[in-house]
């Protein structure tokens, strides 16, 4: 009988159904360490599970981690991942296709809760310096919350208990569930359209999975956004979430937010009254000290006497006037003087005697300015004539002949002082470290003396 011959896909195949029939093997929790993991372009991310033995493979599907991963997975990280095991048949491996990865020991959704608290912290949402103040006495106050519930209700109460002048627009949404974080974040944007002082989010206390809508980054990135001071209102005392760090002001309870927004009327008005008395005291006091003014400015001569007043005034105007009216004849007198001089004056009545006498200067400066340049042509020509006809113009080699000889005189003379004829005749010139020697003075026992002749040079030493 032939034997049977399988292809490797054939096999590959043939294993694979095998382990998707293993039901151990299709709902199955295992727990390693990450490693290796990596997210695709596509959204899907790989893995390696590992323990101190052995390792294996895995993939968690895009659709699955938008569904159950609540946390961003990191290697070393110790997990327990519920999936499958199944042969990818194109390389013939088995690998393990996760569903749902948590880390272990620790929920899945308190490690969500601290990266995206990590995370935002980062990028400055947190700062108290970006939080806006809590207006004190708001007109306007929205609400975002379920529309059934103690919150809604603990909310309105409180307000209209403490200060019913003010006006309360509710915001309803869901505030658990899959669907509460986009309606949340619907709100806050609508809200921003009715010119609201302060707005409160929040709801009653439930479990984490309850207060979950409130961790989610968009509803946080949404109230970091919101235009209008946030009141952040999750849960009881205890319950921290992410819309708490990021909202302007934290409040414990929905009740205890409505306690923050507005302040105590009773205690508004008591304070008013206050104001009022302390106005009307100092009004009255003001129309005292004024009256007691009045009646004694009233008491002064001024008022009993008014006609006293003009009359200095007038006198001081008389004054002026007649100061004013000497200065004036002065000035016409001066002036009428002035012009009887002018008139009388030669210029006036022979002008053109000013330009004749004018004329005369000028003509006697020409004379002088013609006379003297007259003069310095003279003694320039003479000058050139004399230059013209002087021995260096007519005879310059005798003077380069003359200089020339002059010059070697003087070479002559230098020749006899050079040392270097002196050796020609039989001298010599001793020296010690380039200086010349012209007394035994110079030197001591045990210097180098160098003796120069005309051709050479001896070293010695002096002993």
């Amino acid at each position: 009988m032939e034997e049977k011959t399988f292809t490797v896909s054939e096999i590959n195949s043939y294993i694979n159904r095998k382990l998707k029939m293993d039901s151990n093997l299709k709902n199955i929790l295992i727990k390693g360490e990450l490693s290796n993991y990596k997210d695709s372009y596509r959204g899907h991310s790989y893995f390696t599970l590992k323990d101190e033995e052995s390792q294996i493979d895995g993939v968690i599907y895009k659709f699955n981690k938008d569904r159950f991963l609540k946390f961003q997975p990191e290697n070393g990280m110790k997990v327990i991942i519920k999936g499958k095991i199944e042969v990818y048949e194109k390389n013939g491996r088995y690998q393990l296709y996760a569903t749902k990865i948590t880390e272990d020991g620790v929920g899945e959704l308190h490690i969500a809760f601290e990266q995206l608290k990590k995370k935002l912290n980062k990028e400055g949402l947190f700062d108290e310096t970006v939080k806006k103040e809590i207006p004190k006495y708001p007109k306007r106050i929205g609400v975002i919350t379920a529309k059934t519930g103690a919150a809604v209700k603990d909310i309105i109460t409180t307000i209209n208990r403490k200060y019913p002048i003010c006006e309360i627009l509710v915001f309803t949404t869901l505030v658990q569930g899959d669907q509460a974080a986009g309606q949340i974040v619907r709100q806050i944007k609508h809200a921003q359209k009715f010119n609201l002082d302060t707005l409160i989010v929040g709801r009653g206390g439930g479990s984490i999975e309850d207060l979950w809508p409130f961790n989610e980054e968009e509803v946080a990135r949404a109230i970091y956004a919101c235009n209008i001071p946030v009141i952040s209102a999750v849960g009881h005392e205890t319950d921290f979430t992410i819309s708490d760090f990021v909202a302007d002001l934290r409040a414990p309870t929905p009740t205890a937010a409505a306690d923050l927004a507005v302040p105590e009327l009773m205690e508004i008005e008591y304070k008013i009254a206050q104001l009022n008395k302390r106005v009307n005291k100092s009004i009255k006091n003001k129309l005292t000290l004024n009256r007691t003014k009045l009646t004694h400015i009233s008491q002064k001569n001024i008022f009993k006497n008014p006609e006293s007043i003009y009359e200095i005034q007038e006198m001081i105007l008389d004054n002026l006037v007649d100061k004013l009216s000497f200065s004036s004849k002065n000035i016409v007198a001066k002036n009428k003087n002035e012009l009887i001089r002018l008139e009388n004056s030669p210029i006036f009545r022979n002008p053109e005697s000013m330009y004749k006498f004018k004329r005369i200067n000028l003509n006697n400066v020409v004379n002088k300015l013609n006379i003297t340049s007259n003069k310095i042509v003279t003694e320039n020509k003479n000058r050139l004539f004399r230059l013209e006809n002087s021995h260096i113009l007519k005879n310059p080699n005798e003077i380069t002949r003359k200089k020339k000889d002059s010059c070697l005189k003087n070479i002559k003379k230098l020749e006899i002082l050079n040392p270097l004829l002196t050796l020609k005749r039989g001298y010599a010139i001793a020296k010690t470290e380039d200086n010349v020697i012209s007394s035994v003075k110079d030197v001591k026992v045990g210097d180098e003396v160098d003796i120069e002749f005309e051709d050479g040079l001896v070293n010695t030493k002096v002993i």
